[in-house]
């Protein structure tokens, strides 16, 4: 008799040994049917797997995002197959999930985004046919038979140290693959090719370049529907784009990866840390900077010559050889050691805003989202381990406070210790219980990533969530338990005895730059008043106005209001327009009436005109809207 206890803690109980899908039947038919694979003790199983013990039991349904994660790795194995069938003399590498879908690297003669609707057919005929997936279980020298006209899959198979491999039959077409996968190819109900690359063999560019075919898949045809809009809205949003339209930024071939920011990608980047310094100011921190470049000794002392120094650039001054830093936690070691700290000095919250470069390979540079040269708004927070708790927290909520002046909603993640960590048992188990704590005392539900934090200690991420629900990771709370001890850090306890501080590392934006990129999207260059780079344009209706509407300029400028006046030889339909491209927020019309008047005509970007304000009633509102950090586009 075999015992199955599920989730709602009900037991089923079996004759022979079932296999998981016999066990969903038994529950319902239309649920066996939502069923994509089972789960047993965090580890997951195809269907037809078969239980020969007692055990408690999990489904992956079509509602489980793991559940969508196999699908698109089944869908993987179906575009591959579509690929073989189409491509005789192509050969297959490696095929993952990504985040929103998968992709399959493969030695193939080029193909185009035009090749598509032909390989798509093929894959409709797989699924068609409602192809069942099946596990087998080989030896290593089996596998190699398998295999044996793949170099790429002979190089992975020797590189196992496994003696007993998988590979997964669908059919006549055969891969190697640990699974799990879905029941059969007709469960594929919704899929798309999205896009070819070029890719080198294990990233290596002294090895072949291989055709990255990229798709992805859903349960549901309106799953589908609704992610090429939100791809659609992303391509009109996108920052390298709207950068270049609205002047903000550029990128030349001369610093590969370090943007060039323009005068009014300036007023977004100061109006930004403006704000971030007021917030840092109100939440207790001291800013501090460190310099750029360090000698080496210092990133030996810190780890990162030995772990980091591949993506580190270096520079040889006075026969020493010195390293530009990709982090700025080391100076902020330094500083720390030039004094004695008592257990009354904390918390101590030092922010910086400082320039880190790391080295990217040219083809995983991307606009202001993977850059070489950035800033980080760092801070680190010395403390006690009394003090984890408050501290977190009061982490979490500036966090909270300063997304929402962006209209970006979050969620938490909290990841765990890895194999590889420094540090005791000890250590890890009160780092990482004072995280947990100080998250349940926050309120918001959060994630578990089982063994994904830092070697170092444990950490929480904060994923934001822009206009079109993507999600992009920013904000970081790191426990930090190797730092402290190789710069031997103290303070003095109240028992009067050194003791080493608990210490965090923290951003709230990240890489500023990557954040500055994600807010043009998130906004698609429409940046609430605050943010705007320019607030408000004048427009004179001919030449005679030019001097009045500069001094109309002046006494905005002198509020700390920015303000343009357009002073072309255009019409003014053409100079409204130039200003609603530009997305001005508000755009004032000055005439005859306005000057005799004292009063402003103003049109605000929906198109809206209101005439004949006083610029009593104007200001006000404004200059409210504007220190409030106002997200609301009524501004009058």
């Amino acid at each position: 008799m075999i015992n199955i206890t599920l989730s709602d803690k009900s037991i089923k109980s079996f004759q022979d040994y079932p296999s998981a899908i016999d066990v969903a039947r038994s529950i319902s038919q239309g649920f066996a049917r939502n069923c994509i694979a089972m789960e047993i003790n965090g580890n997951i199983f195809d269907l037809n797997n078969q239980i020969k013990k007692d055990c408690k039991i999990k489904f992956i349904t079509t509602k489980d995002d793991k559940g969508l994660e196999i699908l698109r790795h089944s869908c993987a194995h179906v575009m591959a197959e579509a690929i073989q069938n189409l491509y005789k003399d192509s050969k297959l590498t490696i095929g993952p999930v990504v985040k929103d879908g998968f992709y399959y690297d493969i030695d193939m003669e080029s193909v185009s985004e035009d090749d598509f609707s032909n390989i798509e057919a093929e894959m409709k005929k797989i699924i068609k046919e409602k192809k069942e997936f099946k596990r087998i279980s080989v030896t290593k020298a089996q596998a190699l038979e398998t295999f044996k006209d793949n170099p790429y899959k002979i190089e992975l198979i020797n590189e196992l140290l496994d003696q007993e491999l998988t590979l997964y039959k669908q059919g006549s077409f055969i891969d190697l693959c640990r699974g799990p996968h879905i029941p059969h190819t007709g469960m594929i109900k919704s899929f798309k090719l999205m896009k070819v690359s070029g890719a080198y063999w294990r990233a290596d560019q002294s090895k072949k370049q291989l055709q990255r075919l990229y798709g992805t898949a859903f349960f549901d045809k309106k799953d589908l529907k609704k992610y090429i809009n939100i791809i659609i809205e992303a391509k009109k949003r996108d920052h390298k784009k709207l950068g270049a339209k609205l002047d903000l930024y550029s990128f030349h071939e001369n610093a590969l990866g370090m943007p060039f920011f323009h005068a009014k990608g300036m007023e977004i980047w100061n109006s930004l840390l403006e704000y971030w310094r007021k917030e840092h100011k109100k939440a207790g921190y001291i800013e501090t900077k460190t310099p750029v470049l360090l000698n080496k000794n210092l990133w030996k002392k810190s780890g990162h010559w030995e772990n980091y120094r591949k993506n580190m650039y270096t520079s040889v001054i006075d026969k020493e050889e010195y390293a530009i830093k990709p982090m700025n936690c080391p100076g902020g070691m330094l500083l720390y050691g030039l004094k004695s700290y008592s257990y009354r000095d904390f918390p101590l919250r030092a922010g910086e805003i400082g320039l880190v470069h790391r080295h990217e390979l040219s083809g995983a540079l991307s606009g202001l989202f993977r850059v070489r040269a950035f800033h980080q708004d760092d801070a680190h927070i010395f403390m006690t381990l009394e003090q984890i708790e408050q501290e977190i927290i009061g982490v979490l909520k500036l966090m909270e406070t300063m997304y929402s002046k962006f209209g970006l909603g979050f969620h938490i993640e909290l990841s765990t210790r890895p194999e590889k960590s420094i540090g005791t048992d000890e250590q890890w188990e009160q780092a990482t219980n004072g995280l947990k704590n100080a998250l349940d005392k926050y309120g918001q539900k959060y994630f578990i990533n089982k063994g994904d934090g830092a070697f170092y200690g444990p950490k929480i991420d904060l994923h934001i969530k822009d206009a079109l629900e993507r999600t992009w990771q920013c904000g970081t709370i790191q426990l930090d338990m190797a730092l402290p001890e190789r710069f031997d850090l103290t303070y003095k306890g109240k028992d009067n005895k050194k003791h080493r501080p608990i210490m965090i590392h923290r951003v709230v934006f990240g890489s500023i730059e990557r954040f500055f990129g994600i807010l043009v999207e998130h906004f698609a260059g429409k940046f609430p008043l605050w943010l705007a780079p320019v607030q408000i344009i004048i427009l004179p209706i001919n030449d005679d106005l030019v001097s009045y509407s500069k001094e109309i300029q002046s006494l905005f400028e002198n509020q700390g209001i920015r303000c343009e006046v357009d002073i072309r030889t255009e019409s003014l339909k053409k100079k409204v327009r130039n200003a609603q491209i530009n997305y001005i927020p508000l755009i004032i019309t000055i005439g005859e009436k306005e000057k005799n008047t004292s009063t402003l005509s103003v049109r605000t970007l929906d198109g809206k005109v209101r005439m004949g304000i006083s610029l009593e009633k104007f200001l006000d509102p404004v200059l409210k809207h504007i220190k409030q950090r106002k997200l609301d586009k009524k501004i009058l």
